[in-house]
């Protein structure tokens, strides 16, 4: 039964990317731990996965439609892609399964990257709850390289470690920095979210994970269907109507994991 429920939710992780361009980690590593589940260390491997081979799909549909900037692709996407892939294969693999945090406190690493995991989906809420302000499109606008480029290493570092794709930092990122049109940002985004999980993925890979190729490959399947219905969805409905939706399911998302790991495990 948990079987059939993780699949047909995976359909949803899709879904969440094709409407607003993030959310699909957030979705992905909540199924694959409690409902499928997979040990949390190996479910952030999996998610990498499932959400770079989904988001690739979905930034293909936005380049076909002229909706990709791959300057910024590159520019924000090699500093993003390094820290992911350094974060995954050698961060991870040397942090204790015990963590001791004092004399009398300890934590255990799965612990540890879900309670993480859970700040990352509430701040990730605040950013959909909030209105975003308007940006001011400057085509003559001078980047910032420097601070694009730390922008990038932290925001995949943050990614790496708990599986995310990094959407929802990605594309304020784009808005803010480098006054990129909202459209515009989120086919971007997809592009940057699809290089840096799969290299990140790549990284586990030669750290010996054990790997369940078949749930991995039917849940990617499943979730790049969602991709397209969500793009269809994505024409017909409000997108700031379905990010603030979205943010407040995100934020109930995020306090049941932090109780749950906190207080009832």
């Amino acid at each position: 039964m948990n079987i059939i429920l993780g699949y047909f939710l995976a359909i949803l992780v899709g879904i969440s990317l094709g409407l607003v361009g993030s959310g699909g980690s957030i979705l992905s590593v909540p199924i694959l731990v409690y409902i499928l589940k997979v040990e949390p260390v190996l479910a952030t491997a999996y998610s990498l996965f499932i959400v770079g081979t989904t988001a690739l799909v979905g930034g293909i549909q936005k380049a076909i439609q002229k909706l990709v900037d791959f300057k910024k692709v590159i520019l924000f996407g090699v500093p993003t892609v390094i820290a992911v892939f350094i974060t995954r294969m050698l961060i991870i693999p040397i942090i204790p399964n015990i963590i001791k945090l004092s004399a009398t406190f300890s934590v255990s690493k799965s612990v540890l990257i879900m309670v993480i995991f859970a700040n990352v989906m509430l701040f990730a809420s605040i950013k959909m709850i909030r209105p975003m302000k308007p940006v001011i499109i400057n085509d003559n606008l001078k980047l910032n390289y420097p601070k694009i480029i730390f922008q990038g290493l932290l925001i995949g570092f943050v990614a790496g470690f708990v599986g995310a794709g990094g959407g929802f930092l990605i594309i304020p990122a784009l808005l803010f920095l480098t006054k990129t049109p909202m459209k515009i940002a989120v086919g971007t985004s997809l592009f940057i979210v699809a290089s840096q999980s799969l290299l990140g993925f790549i990284g586990d890979l030669s750290a010996n994970q054990n790997i369940d190729w078949k749930l991995l490959i039917t849940f990617s399947g499943l979730s790049i269907i969602g991709v397209f219905i969500g793009t269809l969805l994505s024409k017909k409905i409000p997108s700031e109507n379905l990010k603030t939706g979205f943010g407040y399911f995100v934020l109930l998302m995020g306090l049941y994991i932090l109780s749950k790991e906190l207080f009832f495990n």
